[in-house]
Formats: structure tokens, C-alpha cells, sequence
């Protein structure tokens, strides 16, 4: 079991093997689902597109092709996991 302290400001820092774990990093957000009164789940939130609108646009970028932009996708995933 991996713990946490909870400070006198009431924050905690998540320990780094549930954020690999969780593949979470600084910005992203999370939600704590309450089970009664004794329980807490902790989940990412997946960003929505609304979040992400127009961070791909860039003109002087070259343009890719969907097979390039899948690779690209395939090794991110792939190097995320290691």
C-alpha cells in the first residue's frame, strides 16, 4: 500500500508510483469519488476537447500524414509505459 500526509493546508503530494502509475503530470486534474463516509477512489480526468482546441495549430509546421501522426501516437503510448 503506497501512503500519503495530509498537510495542515489539507493538500497531499502523490507519491510518484501512483502517478506513473496513473500516467498523471503537473497540470493534469483528478477527482476523488467518496465511498461514505471512509473511502475515497482517485481518478485522471481525460481532458476534453474543449481543453485542447487549437494546441496542434501551428503554420509553420509541416504537414503530416495520418500514418505519421499514428506513429507518432503509437510511440508516445509505447515510451509513456517504460
Amino acid at each position: 500500500m503506497v501512503t500519503a500526509t495530509l498537510t495542515t493546508k489539507g493538500q497531499i503530494t502523490i507519491p510518484k508510483s501512483v502517478r506513473d502509475s496513473l500516467h498523471l503530470h503537473s497540470g493534469d486534474r483528478i477527482a476523488f469519488v467518496l465511498h461514505g463516509d471512509s473511502e475515497a477512489v482517485l481518478k485522471p480526468i481525460t481532458k476534453s476537447v474543449d481543453d485542447v482546441f487549437g494546441t496542434l495549430h501551428a503554420p509553420s509546421q509541416p504537414r503530416r500524414t495520418v500514418a505519421e501522426m499514428n506513429q507518432a501516437v503509437a510511440n508516445r503510448i509505447r515510451s509513456r509505459k517504460h
